[in-house]
C-alpha cells in the first residue's frame, strides 16, 4: 500500500494501533468468559479491562528480542496490568488471536467496501436514468453494430456491480468467523464457550473446525471476490477510455479548471483516472492467487500464509476502497456528448439497420441466404464511402422486388431498436 492510493478510514483499520487494540479486546473478552466459567478470577478479568494497554514502539522493542509478535504484545500488556496478567491467554494459542483479529479486520473492511459499492450504484443509477433515452451506437468487436442508449450501457454496469454487492455481502458473512480453540483446535485447554463469547462480542460467527487456524478457503473466496469486483471496475473503466478516444469522444472524464493533461502537449485531455483504475484493478486481482495458494497448509497449521496475508489484507482492501471511490467520482462527473453519439451513429450511412432489412426480406419470402447476400452487397459500398445504405437498397431491383420503397424506409427507424429499453430498466432497477 502507498499513500497515493489510500483513503484514511480504510488505512486506519490496518494500522498497528488498530490491530493491537483488537488483540487486546479478544484477550479481554476471553478473560471475561473464563472468569464466568471459574477458570480465572473475576478480578483478573476486570484488571485487564481497567489497566490493559500497550505501546506499539514497546511491542516492537520486545519482539526484536523474543522474535514473536503475540508474546511481545502480551509482555507489553502485562507491564500495565500487573500480576493479574498471568491469567491472560489461558489455554489459547497465537492463531486464536491472529486469525480472529484478521476476521474482524476483513469484516470491517468489507463493510466499508459494501458502502463504497452502494455509493457507486447510486451514481450509476442516477446517470443511467439521466441517459435512458440518449441514443448511441452499440459496438461488437469495436465495430458499429446496432443502436442502444448510453443509459442501457450504464444500466448494465449497475446490474454488474449489484451482483458484486451481493457477492461481497456473502464473502463478508463467510469471513466473519472466530477461532478460539487452542493448539490444534481441539479445545483441550480452553472451553468452547469462551470461543462463543468472544465471537458474539466481536460480531463474528464460530468456526466449526478451526484446526488451530481458520481454514483459508474462506480467505481465498474473500480475496477472489475482491478480484472480481476489480475486474468489473476495469471493464467499466475500459469502456470509458474507449469512448474518450478523439475519434469517438462520446464521453470523457471531467477535466477540472487548471488541470493539465501533458507535460509536452498543452492540448491533451487524457483519461488518466480510468487508466489508473485499470492498473489498480490488476493489483487487486493479483492478490487473489496467493490467497488461493494459502489454502493448502501443512496438517493442522503452518505459517506460510502469514506473510502473504500481512501484505494482501491491507493492500487489497485499501486499493479496492480507493478504486471504488475513484470510479464513483468518474461516473458522477462524467461528461457525455449526445451530439457526438448521434454523429457516430450516422457515420455508416444507415448500415446499423442492416439486420432489420435482412429480416424483412426473409419475412417477404426471400431465403435467408439470398437475403443476406442482397443486404451485404449493398452494405459493402457504404463501407467504402460510396453512398447511403437506404439509397442503394432502393436501387437494387432484387431488393425492391420483395420490399417497396416505403417498406424499406420504415426499416430505418431508430425507435424500433429502443422499444424495450423500459423493460431493461425495470429488470435492473425494480429488482433491487
Amino acid at each position: 500500500m502507498i499513500p497515493r492510493y489510500a483513503r484514511p478510514e480504510m488505512t486506519a483499520l490496518w494500522a498497528p494501533e488498530s490491530k493491537f487494540q483488537i488483540w487486546l479486546e479478544i484477550e479481554a473478552h476471553a478473560c471475561d468468559a473464563m472468569a464466568e466459567l471459574g477458570v480465572v478470577p473475576k478480578d483478573a478479568a476486570k484488571a485487564v479491562w481497567e489497566r490493559g494497554k500497550f505501546e506499539v514502539a514497546r511491542i516492537d522493542e520486545i519482539e526484536a528480542e523474543v522474535k514473536h509478535d503475540v508474546i511481545a504484545f502480551l509482555t507489553n500488556v502485562a507491564e500495565h496490568v500487573g500480576p493479574e496478567a498471568r491469567f491472560l491467554h489461558q489455554g489459547m494459542t497465537s492463531s486464536d488471536v491472529l486469525d480472529t483479529c484478521l476476521s474482524v479486520q476483513l469484516t470491517r473492511a468489507a463493510d466499508m467496501l459494501i458502502a463504497d459499492l452502494e455509493d457507486l450504484l447510486a451514481a450509476l443509477k442516477r446517470r443511467a436514468l439521466e441517459h435512458k433515452e440518449t441514443v448511441c451506437i452499440g459496438r461488437s468487436h469495436g465495430i458499429h453494430a446496432e443502436p442502444t442508449t448510453f443509459g442501457v450501457k450504464l444500466a448494465q454496469a449497475y446490474a454488474e456491480f449489484d451482483r458484486n454487492h451481493t457477492r461481497l455481502v456473502s464473502a463478508r458473512d463467510d469471513i466473519a468467523t472466530c477461532a478460539i480453540s487452542g493448539a490444534v483446535g481441539t479445545f483441550a485447554n480452553i472451553d468452547p464457550r469462551v470461543e462463543a463469547h468472544v465471537a458474539k462480542k466481536m460480531g463474528l460467527g464460530i468456526e466449526p473446525v478451526s484446526t488451530q487456524i481458520i481454514p483459508r478457503d474462506r480467505h481465498a473466496m474473500f480475496f477472489a471476490t475482491l478480484g472480481v469486483i476489480a475486474s468489473s471496475i476495469e471493464r467499466l473503466a475500459t469502456e470509458i477510455r474507449h469512448l474518450q478516444r478523439t475519434e469517438v469522444l462520446e464521453a470523457e472524464e471531467f477535466f477540472s479548471e487548471g488541470q493539465k493533461g501533458s507535460s509536452a502537449m498543452p492540448h491533451k485531455r487524457n483519461p488518466v483516472l480510468t487508466e489508473n483504475l485499470t492498473g489498480l484493478a490488476r493489483m487487486v486481482r493479483a492478490y487473489a492467487l496467493p490467497a488461493m495458494e494459502n489454502v493448502a497448509l501443512w496438517h493442522e497449521r503452518d505459517i506460510s500464509h502469514s506473510s502473504v496475508e500481512r501484505m494482501i489484507g491491507p493492500d487489497a482492501t485499501i486499493t479496492l476502497d480507493f478504486a471504488l471511490s475513484r470510479l464513483t467520482g468518474v461516473i458522477d462527473k462524467l461528461v457525455v456528448y449526445p451530439e457526438n453519439m448521434q454523429k457516430n451513429l450516422d457515420s455508416l450511412g444507415g448500415l446499423v439497420h442492416s439486420q432489420r432489412v435482412l429480416l424483412a426480406l426473409t419475412q417477404a419470402g426471400v431465403s435467408r441466404e439470398d437475403a443476406y447476400r442482397l443486404v451485404q452487397r449493398n452494405a459493402m459500398p457504404v463501407w467504402r464511402g460510396e453512398g447511403q445504405f437506404l439509397d442503394l437498397l432502393k436501387k437494387d431491383k432484387d431488393v425492391t422486388a420483395a420490399l417497396t420503397a416505403d417498406a424499406l424506409e420504415s426499416l430505418f427507424n431508430l425507435d424500433y431498436h429502443l422499444k424495450h429499453v423500459d423493460t431493461i430498466f425495470k429488470r435492473v432497477f425494480d429488482a433491487r
